[in-house]
């Protein structure tokens, strides 16, 4: 809806959800030539920018509580204008209003909308639904206690708890745990697992946790909470991962769909309904916000009829506590459990000239190759500007590099990128 009006006739593509697959696709689209239609009931931008990755890291980059929430004040909606700006494009019509699916699935009559958008024959264009995740709370005892909150809870508090307890210890509990730690606060991490971060290397998450817990942070691993009432804290972190946000409407247009597991599809995300596909969180592949990104390209090239080489079996992630850790490919013990052959090539921070001269030496990199040809089947790596040192590794992947390549390319000298090529001589 712009200035309140439905004002297209004529519509290419309909987007729900205004989140960073949705808006990406959104804007992709347009710039190909696209009328696009984009449906979106809350803040554009998402779970990521307006409670999630994007408020984590102006905490993740402050020394104090109190700077924490002035400056995610300040650019969280500095962002979301960004992106209110991109999805002003002359060829896309932004629609305050959510979308659902009607009871009839019927091409002129799958989505029921507001009035203002009546008469646009949206029935006819491709869908692309993109509605994100939400919290996924575990079923304790005790779990409406007031203390307990999740990550968009925590990031609302307008006072520094304490004593922070948190349950999980994924990415959202260990950036959370690392945050408030330095903040001052008194922390303490309850996880079932025997460690933590399960999609990182046990390896590096190991070292990780204990580097963690000399700073102060408490980790009570292979424990399970059964009440809240058992956890002396002030505030309790519910950081047990995130659902695919799927609606019960989806039925009605024959999507198929699981409440855990997210809308089914196929390798090039479409549903099981032709014309409509799903990407991001929804689809519960890949939760992670370049995902979402990368997915929504690759599904509006299949609309335009346009062919790429996205990689998503590649797909880096980094978890940003201090110090950051990051991973791409299979861990070490997933490489050992599908009994394929490694060299695991290892290299530390201690030993690298810019770490020391910037006080970061803790930190190691573990590099997974193929024996029989060089070719690099991963890296997970813990220390400061590890992700930016994965994502080389990641491009390097993409493009089928081996470790004979990698050892002859020329690594500006002092960097932290020489860490890697530390690894390969």
């Amino acid at each position: 809806m712009i200035n309140g009006q439905c004002s297209m006739e004529k519509v290419d593509l309909i987007i729900i959800g205004a989140g960073p697959g949705g808006y990406r696709a959104a804007e992709y689209a347009a710039k190909q030539g696209l009328k696009v239609v984009i449906f979106e009931g809350s803040e554009v931008g998402g779970t990521c920018l307006n409670v999630g990755c994007i408020p984590t890291k102006t905490y993740v980059h402050s020394a104090t509580f109190a700077e924490a929430r002035e400056r995610m004040a300040s650019v969280v909606p500095q962002l979301r204008q960004g992106v209110e700006t991109i999805l002003s494009h002359p060829n896309i019509t932004l629609v305050r209003e959510n979308a659902s699916f009607a009871t009839t699935p019927l091409l002129l009559e799958r989505l029921r909308v507001g009035e203002s958008c009546s008469g646009m024959g949206l029935g006819e264009a491709p869908i692309i639904i993109a509605t994100g995740s939400e919290t996924k709370w575990l079923p304790i005892k005790g779990k409406e206690d007031p203390r307990v909150v999740d990550s968009t809870g925590l990031l609302n508090l307008e006072t520094q708890p304490k004593r922070l307890a948190i349950i999980g210890a994924g990415v959202i509990g260990m950036e959370f745990a690392s945050v408030f730690n330095r903040f001052g606060t008194e922390v303490t991490v309850i996880e079932y697992l025997k460690e933590c971060l399960p999609a990182l290397d046990s390896d590096i998450a190991k070292r990780l946790r204990k580097y963690l817990e000399k700073g102060g942070i408490t980790f009570k691993m292979k424990t399970a909470v059964e009440d809240i009432a058992d956890i002396d804290a002030d505030v309790v972190l519910m950081a047990t991962g995130r659902k695919p946000r799927v609606q019960a409407d989806f039925a009605n247009a024959g999507i198929e769909f699981d409440e855990r597991k997210g809308v089914t599809v196929d390798d090039h995300f479409k549903t099981t309904v032709n014309g409509i596909f799903a990407i991001g969180d929804v689809n519960g592949k890949q939760m992670l916000a370049h995902a979402a990104e990368m997915q929504a390209i690759h599904v509006v090239n299949q609309i335009i009829g346009k062919p790429d080489n996205i990689r998503f079996d590649i797909m880096p992630a980094a978890i940003f506590t201090q110090p950051e850790a990051a991973c791409v490919g299979p861990t070490e013990d997933q490489l050992k459990a599908e009994g394929l052959a490694y060299e695991c090539r290892k290299s530390f921070w201690r030993a690298n000239g810019k770490a020391l001269a910037m006080g970061e030496t803790e930190g190691m990199l573990k590099l997974f190759v193929s024996p029989e040809d060089g070719a690099i089947l991963g890296c997970h790596a813990y220390g400061a500007h590890s992700a930016d040192i994965v994502q080389e590794v990641s491009v390097l992947m993409c493009k089928h590099t081996t470790i004979a390549e990698l050892a002859d390319m020329v690594h500006i000298h002092p960097t932290l990128s020489e860490i890697l090529k530390s690894a390969v001589e």
